[in-house]
């Protein structure tokens, strides 16, 4: 989740709705400035017992933050506590149980996306295996309670802790238990922005099939293959899911406003500090008539911050964030940006993969996210068929637009052979939790601490 940067700037006051509807405009870019930028989340445990490391303890979260700094990484303050590490690729950060995000730089190509992911990882296991303390690439915990995980000492979670019971069953266990690979990329226009949220929230399901890799919950199957996807349907249903006003005629930057401004807030950040504003209103805030801040009005950073608490399964910034996939080991941090880059950065591969899914129903879109967490490629689409008809052609269509792209490296290779993870799944026909599963039965003998040893980064 995002980590509010301190900065000596002002903000412009937001004196009118036009200037929200105009962010979203500022965010476009011609196709040669489109970037790439991937996140990756991975839990942190303690090779002595498995156990996730607290703070403030020997070798702990802080500890590993400090330690990163060997590396050039500057530290991002919250009060007296390293919250986050800026540096030349990216910024890390901290979600709320400790898990371990890196929100990579804007890259122009797939190459540089996989070289950063492989930095970032070599940097972290070398922190790592000098304090006894490895990384863990799932969707979800295996084997932790919630009360088994420590929480992180940033005042945005301790709001978001009290608040989500409020809203929903399982929204501590999304902040809590659950790790997620999500890419962030451009758009040239509105028109453009419209086309890509909608390509990419019908298929955003697909992806979750495909990463689905979230089997177990405190040591057992869950009946899920991707638990993490199931979570986010009782998290909090007025910030949540797979809007179908984005289908509909005349959708675009206003209209997307409309349902921010609809999103409850949880917070407004004042002189290093967050103000509990959870369940009030950001129309209200915009009349000067929010009652923790009465009189003032928000700023542009304000805006911002509330657009980060809106958790769609695609999401509209000044870029499209695509949300649906489950955090995963290194080969699949880099084959998810391949496919949604190659599906969306390419116009005919754009056209081609409208094409797949421009006829379905708000009825039928819904139902494949809905059956998508335990079903995974056999969940339904349209005309009686399920996502392993279409999966193959839809990484075809991905395939083509990355040939198009044609950004080689220096061996001449192009970005294709990154979407090779993803082949193999649909060749096999096996999701990576299904995968998970057979261990369990079989080799792993019912113990699902064998995670730790066989999917460690």
């Amino acid at each position: 989740m995002t980590t509010r940067p301190e900065t000596k700037k002002t903000s412009p006051v937001i004196e009118s709705r036009d200037q929200l509807v105009a962010s979203f405009a500022r965010g476009e870019k011609a196709p040669d400035r489109w970037r790439i930028g991937t996140e990756h989340e991975k839990f942190v445990y303690a090779d002595s017992d498995h156990h996730a490391p607290s703070y403030t303890e020997k070798g702990g979260i802080r500890d590993l933050l400090d330690a990163l700094t060997e590396f050039g990484w500057e530290p991002v303050m919250e009060g007296d506590n390293v919250i986050a590490l800026n540096g030349a690729d990216g910024s890390i950060s901290l979600e709320p149980a400790g898990q371990f995000e890196l929100s990579g730089a804007p890259l122009e190509n797939l190459h540089q996306t996989c070289a950063e992911t492989g930095r970032h990882l070599e940097q972290i296991k070398a922190i790592g295996d000098r304090f006894g303390i490895g990384f863990l690439g799932l969707g979800m915990w295996p084997d932790k309670t919630r009360a088994e995980l420590p929480i992180m000492p940033k005042g945005r979670y301790a709001i978001m802790l009290r608040h989500m019971p409020r809203v929903g069953s399982m929204g501590l266990d999304m902040m809590l238990r659950t790790c997620t690979i999500q890419v962030n990329l451009d758009y040239s226009s509105e028109a453009d922005m419209v086309q890509k949220f909608r390509v990419g929230l019908a298929l955003q399901p697909l992806a979750t099939a495909l990463f689905a890799n979230s089997p177990f919950t405190e040591g057992k199957p869950n009946g899920m293959l991707s638990y993490r996807s199931h979570i986010w349907s009782d998290t909090d249903p007025a910030r949540t899911g797979m809007l179908p006003f984005v289908f509909e005629d005349g959708f675009g930057y206003d209209r997307y406003t409309e349902y921010a401004l609809d999103v409850p807030m949880y917070f407004v950040y004042r002189e290093g500090r967050y103000i509990d504003a959870a369940g009030l209103s950001f129309r209200d805030f915009l009349k000067g008539e929010l009652s923790v801040l009465p009189g003032e009005k928000p700023t542009l950073d304000d805006w911002n911050d509330h657009l980060s608490t809106a958790f769609p399964e695609v999401r509209l910034k000044t870029f499209l964030e695509m949300r649906g996939a489950d955090g995963g080991p290194w080969g699949r941090i880099c084959a998810l940006p391949a496919l949604w880059v190659g599906l969306l950065y390419d116009q005919s591969a754009l056209d081609a993969a409208w094409d797949v899914v421009k006829h379905w129903t708000i009825e039928e879109r819904q139902t494949l996210r809905d059956s998508v967490p335990k079903l995974g490629l056999d969940a339904p689409i349209a005309g009686g068929r399920t996502l392993r008809a279409i999966a193959g052609d839809v990484l075809d269509i991905a395939s083509a637009g990355l040939t198009a792209r044609n950004r080689t490296d220096a061996s001449g290779s192009n970005e294709t052979g990154f979407l090779d993870p993803l082949r193999e799944i649909v060749r096999s026909g096996k999701v990576p939790a299904e995968l998970l599963l057979e261990k369990y039965h079989g080799i792993w003998n019912g113990d699902v601490s064998k995670a730790y040893e066989e999917l460690r980064f």
